[in-house]
């Protein structure tokens, strides 16, 4: 008898649950059901626990987009169709390298400053939240860790490397297109990034993670007829959907991760993708000024005149 799972068009609604965990100060609200979510996995949504962390993240967060969003509008004269047609252009830069690591006026790079410090204070304030609330439900705090170097890699771009630089020019300018724009004048004023070893690292950690992810989430859809989700339970069983996947990548690659262990081998590469991105950046001016002519020094990329 297969276990019917993502196939199935059986929906159970029977109220909100709002399950385990202490309410704290503030109680937790927001459940209904939802069909379309329901022909995914659970139609539950919610509850949700805000909190006064969440909150003072979520107004730090907006004060940040507005800064943002009204400079941006302010620069198409406060017309909403321009803002809207030129809004992939439009940017709020840093300050110029006069102005060094100080306060520069609101108009030359102030704004983006106010930005930053706000956008800054939401994120650090929604990873306690992570923290905590992994806490409180007595988990492991994996998920809080994971984010912090995702936090690293924007501290790194927005804060350290311009702290080790000196000025708060060699920072990424807040807008979609003029911050590819950046991207791509830092490969090429320090000599081509592709060069960089950790850049290097940080691509092979992101195709890896999507290499990883992708493989585990269809071991387990293969399986899932057979109950596969219910990882932990079938562990100990012989003839299982886990035991068929384990078989499964023994037969085609000799080798089979755990139940457990997949799941650090994901989070590991993702959390390295980020992690050695930001050393690579950091690195780059303050360390080596152009990597390509590393790479030639240390035999990485053929030298024309050895």
């Amino acid at each position: 008898m297969e276990y019917q799972n993502i196939f199935s068009r059986v929906q159970v609604s029977a109220g909100g649950e709002a399950s385990v965990g202490p309410d704290d100060d503030w109680p937790r609200t927001g459940m209904f059901d939802s069909w379309l979510l329901g022909t995914f996995g659970d139609a539950q949504v919610g509850p949700f626990y805000l909190g006064w962390l969440a909150l003072a993240s979520l107004l730090s967060g907006f004060i940040a987009f507005e800064i943002i969003g009204l400079n941006m509008l302010a620069q198409v004269d406060w017309n909403p169709l321009e803002f809207v047609r030129q809004l992939f252009w439009l940017s709020l830069d840093p300050p110029t390298a006069e102005h060094g690591l100080g306060f520069a006026p609101l108009d030359e790079g102030g704004w983006w400053q106010l930005a930053g410090l706000f956008l800054t204070v939401s994120i650090i304030l929604w990873w306690l939240r992570m923290y905590l609330r992994a806490r409180v439900l007595g988990m492991g705090t994996h998920i809080a860790w994971a984010f912090a170097s995702a936090i690293w890699l924007y501290l790194v771009l927005g804060f350290l490397r311009p702290l080790a630089m000196g000025d708060f020019s060699e920072a990424v300018p807040f807008g979609i297109f003029p911050h590819l724009d950046w991207t791509q004048n830092f490969s090429l004023k320090y000599g081509n990034l592709f060069y960089n070893p950790f850049h290097m690292l940080s691509i092979a950690f992101l195709y890896g993670s999507t290499l990883l992810f992708a493989m585990h989430g269809a071991t387990i859809l293969a399986t899932d007829r057979f109950g596969a989700h219910k990882e932990v339970e079938q562990i100990f069983d012989r003839g299982t959907g886990a035991e068929r996947g384990a078989l499964f990548w023994r037969w085609t690659m000799g080798f089979n991760a755990s139940i457990e262990s997949i799941h650090r081998w994901a989070l590991w590469f993702a959390i390295l993708t980020t992690l050695t991105g930001g050393i690579g950046i950091i690195l780059s001016g303050t360390v080596v000024d152009n990597w390509y002519l590393w790479a030639m020094e240390h035999g990485i990329a053929p030298n024309p005149n050895p």
